[in-house]
């Protein structure tokens, strides 16, 4: 009997073992995902060492490279996050982990993303996908009918997204990779955000230039132009199919699945602008726009959930076929083919006004926060949340020098790159 039991005990303790290793090995295979900023956030780790020896960056370069951003703009950030590590986060200026100044542009890819959501909670709006043409009473609201310019009719969700509508935008404007200039251009800033501006029901003037949306200026498909307008319009969409802000949109479809802290959106000075500019002006604390950007290197996954579909994300971020002029897919800038040889080709990243960027480098699993901003975009006239107290004796800027030419995006992107140890 006693010789049983000691055969049951060996066999129990082996068994407990083994389940104790399957149990490490599912722990230590589980995909990372980081917990709300109050619950703990991102994991770090606590030295330089660990650093270089865990996810191969060199924090010195990242020192360089958070020199650099510092000669860019008045206030800032730079935040990289590499193999789920938050490995490097510094603020100068206004900037600090709690700040949610206007991030301008950038909150273009967010209404991009609350598209491609928007098409797979409707499929049935959306039979054709990318290649549905919008400009009807099934997508629009009535305001926008009749169409100023019978062109948009043939205007699908693909050219909308990636700028190649025809809308009207900024100069210059790009046709098969060759620049030209437009006149009139379309609206820019909080101007274009205003629905009746950004569907050509009005024209205005930005200061002394006039601006106009009623025609085309190219047909759809001829041609990019950096057209804010353009984007707004997806947000409108939107709004029509959902009878949902995009800001409560993206509430409950992005900032709530991923733990965001207070956010909202700018331009709150601009009394015209009476719905959420879907063209810009996101306002996001620096560790939530990681979130975001996590959640694209992850393909649209988040903790086990399937938030935006791989699909729509590989689209958004690779050469898109809606834009065969100007290395801009939907919504961010791409470098598939190869276009800035010093980055890697799967690189993305989208700029914001103000000196922001949000990047993208699948290939070295890491992610980047270039956080910018003049003066007011960090005021509470501008984004209606209170702006956090000072930080004491804050980091300052430092001046542009002769290095600081040429684009300082890319630079970022370089430098930062630059800090991954090769092995």
């Amino acid at each position: 009997m006693k010789s049983l039991l000691v055969i049951l005990m060996i066999f129990a303790s082996v068994t407990l073992e083994k389940c104790g290793t399957e149990n490490l090995n599912l722990s230590e295979s589980k995909e990372y995902f980081p917990l709300p900023d109050s619950l703990g956030g991102w994991r770090t780790l606590s030295n330089s060492q660990d650093v270089k020896k865990i996810v191969g960056v060199d924090p010195e370069k990242l020192d360089s490279a958070f020199d650099f951003v510092r000669t860019t703009t008045e206030n800032g950030g730079l935040l990289v996050v590499r193999n789920g590590y938050l490995v490097y986060e510094k603020y100068f200026g206004k900037g600090q982990r709690d700040a949610t100044p206007n991030l301008g542009s950038c909150g273009k890819s967010f209404t991009s993303i609350a598209t491609g959501i928007l098409m797979e909670e409707h499929p049935d709006l959306f039979p054709r996908g990318l290649d549905q043409k919008i400009f009807t009473p099934d997508y629009l609201p009535p305001n926008a009918f009749p169409l100023s310019d019978n062109r948009m009719a043939d205007i699908n969700l693909g050219q909308l997204l990636s700028f190649t509508a025809g809308i009207r935008g900024n100069n210059p404007v790009i046709v098969n990779g060759k620049a030209h200039e437009i006149d009139p251009v379309g609206p820019d800033g909080w101007y274009a955000v205003v629905d009746e501006y950004a569907l050509g029901v009005k024209e205005g003037k930005m200061g002394n230039v006039p601006f106009s949306t009623k025609s085309l200026w190219c047909d759809p498909g001829g041609g990019y132009s950096y057209a804010t307008a353009s984007i707004h319009i997806a947000s409108v969409m939107l709004r029509h199919i959902t009878g949902t802000e995009l800001e409560d949109y993206i509430e409950s479809h992005l900032a709530g699945p991923l733990g965001w802290g207070r956010w909202g959106f700018g331009y709150k000075y601009a009394k015209q602008v009476t719905h959420t500019p879907g063209g810009g002006g996101i306002a996001l604390r620096s560790t939530d726009m990681l979130r975001f950007c996590y959640l694209l290197l992850h393909e649209g996954r988040w903790n086990g959930k399937q938030v935006i579909s791989k699909k729509y994300v590989r689209a958004a971020t690779t050469a898109s076929p809606y834009n065969p002029h100007f290395p801009y897919s939907l919504q961010f800038n791409v470098n598939t083919r190869g276009e800035v040889n010093e980055l890697p080709k799967d690189a993305f990243w989208k700029i914001g006004s103000g000196g922001h960027c949000l990047y993208v480098v699948p290939s070295l699993d890491m992610i980047v926060w270039k956080m910018g901003g003049r003066d007011g975009q960090y005021g509470s006239n501008d984004t209606g949340l209170p702006e956090p107290e000072a930080m004491p004796n804050p980091i300052q800027p430092l001046s542009a020098d002769s290095d600081n030419r040429g684009d300082i995006y890319t630079k970022t992107l370089e430098m930062v790159i630059a800090s991954c140890i090769r092995p």
